[in-house]
């Protein structure tokens, strides 16, 4: 009896098991810390491995792209069918830093196989996730018989996503023409649970800003001139005040300009995710919710715009007491956007807010910092479809849609490149980004293997732009 196209992908994917987990273990071993200026041999290493791994895994191009930081790498397998879609795969190769004394049980860049579990920085931040895409084009091929994917794949693989990419826009700026693309696929994110296969939607974009308020000369008496001149550390905390209304909104005028607000169909869809709010509050070391009136938690951390004080300080800050008018205070705040909002015009919204709030006798001086834009795809578009259609073909179960609250640089390619953002990813919460004995789950992570074993069919034989 024939075996069915499911069948192959998964035997091809079982035969080649072991040789594709020790490549793995293999590149893990670079310690490709991307913010540490010592680990920069060992960031080229990890891309020039890489190159080179892509190659062997049959794609005809696999090119090394310098920044004026971190490389990344770029390959390109184009379809036999010129008018097959396009398909851009975003990832990246740095990693956070490592040492056993920051409480490992094992050698960060000595990868440990343990309870069906690997262990290793990288090992589902970012490597693993980035990694899958070369048994699964295999397993794709083996499947079909085709001697070239369905269609036409690239991949770029950022070098520097651990130090806040600050030279990838300007890289895929330069390179829009080699990377344009009908759709992204992002594989630098996760799902709900193990139990709970999960597509995430959107990512919010980011708004970051440093506001010093400037007074007297220097910091002065308050017997002899408190009451009477401007105080920087009141200013401060005014400003702080006037940052959200009675109901949890933010107060900043023109701040909800343009925000695409959730449909009932998204906000019956995050409802059905088996969400424990008080193990949430667990692991968020806290005791209780708060935000905008009128939305859930996981609408307010996915799919709301906000407004945080990141820090406030201003004056004396040492033992006792020291009476004195402050010279200067500081407030920085962070703003999460969402579809819609422009970082340019939240800008100029919070400028214009911040300088009515402060007294003509306090001088306002702020500065922002770099911005990344919001990023959503519609339910309805046909790359999600299939992107849903080839996991729950690999997982065989329901897929539900989430969010991501954080914000990435995958925004900038949607921005460039004009294409839609889909993300695929595997890792589950419990594999401990950033943290300690960062780990993969194997059964999951083959199953990233098998999504996108079936992905690129999919996406060639339904591919249709989305209006």
């Amino acid at each position: 009896m024939s075996q069915t196209p499911d069948s192959v992908v998964r035997t091809y994917i079982q035969q080649h098991r072991a040789a594709f987990l020790d490549d793995l273990a293999e590149w893990l071993r670079i310690p490709s810390v991307s913010a540490q200026p010592d680990h920069a041999p060992d960031v080229r290493r990890s891309a020039d491995w890489l190159a080179a791994k892509l190659t062997e895994t049959g794609f005809p191009t696999a090119e090394i792209w310098p920044t004026p930081g971190a490389p990344a790498v770029f390959a390109e397998w184009p379809c036999d069918d010129p008018q097959a879609p396009t398909v851009l795969v975003y990832g990246h190769h740095d990693v956070q830093p490592a040492a056993r004394e920051d409480g490992w049980d094992s050698e960060p860049f000595e990868p440990v196989l343990r309870d069906n579990r690997l262990y290793a920085r990288g090992a589902a931040d970012d490597k693993g996730q980035v990694f899958f895409h070369t048994l699964g084009v295999r397993a794709h091929l083996a499947a079909t018989g085709r001697t070239t994917p369905a269609v036409h794949l690239k991949l770029l693989i950022e070098g520097e996503e651990e130090s806040g990419s600050p030279h990838f826009r300007a890289l895929v700026e330069q390179r829009a023409e080699r990377l344009a693309a009908d759709a992204v696929i992002v594989s630098d994110t996760g799902m709900w649970s193990e139990d709970t296969p999960t597509v995430c939607t959107g990512m919010r974009g980011l708004a970051e800003c440093e506001i010093r308020l400037y007074g007297p000369d220097q910091d002065i008496h308050s017997g002899s001139f408190g009451g009477a001149v401007p105080n920087p550390a009141t200013a401060a905390a005014r400003l702080v005040a006037a940052l959200h209304d009675e109901h949890a909104r933010v107060a900043i005028p023109g701040f909800y300009d343009g925000v695409v607000e959730l449909t009932d169909r998204e906000r019956e869809l995050l409802a059905e995710l088996p969400f424990d709010e008080q193990q949430w509050l667990r692991t968020a070391k806290s005791y209780a919710t708060e935000g905008e009136a009128g939305y859930t938690t996981l609408e307010r951390i996915w799919a709301r715009p906000t407004a945080e004080v990141n820090g406030i300080g201003g004056g004396y800050q040492g033992p006792g007491s020291k009476t004195i008018v402050p010279s200067s205070a500081l407030v920085k705040l962070s703003f999460r956007l969402v579809a819609g909002q422009d970082p340019g015009q939240v800008e100029k919204a919070v400028r214009a807010w911040a300088e009515q709030q402060v007294s003509p006798g306090i001088r306002c001086d702020i500065t922002f910092s770099g911005a990344t834009r919001p990023c959503l795809t519609p339910l309805d578009h046909p790359a999600l479809r299939s992107v849903t259609r080839a996991m729950g073909r690999a997982f065989e179960k329901p897929v539900r849609f989430t969010r991501e609250g954080g914000s990435g640089p995958a925004a900038d390619l949607q921005d460039v490149l004009g294409a839609p953002v889909l993300f695929l990813g595997i890792s589950v919460p419990s594999d401990g980004w950033h943290a300690p004995n960062e780990k993969v789950e194997l059964d999951l992570l083959l199953k990233g293997v098998e999504t996108t074993a079936y992905l690129w069919g999919d996406l060639a034989e339904n591919w249709c732009h989305a209006p």
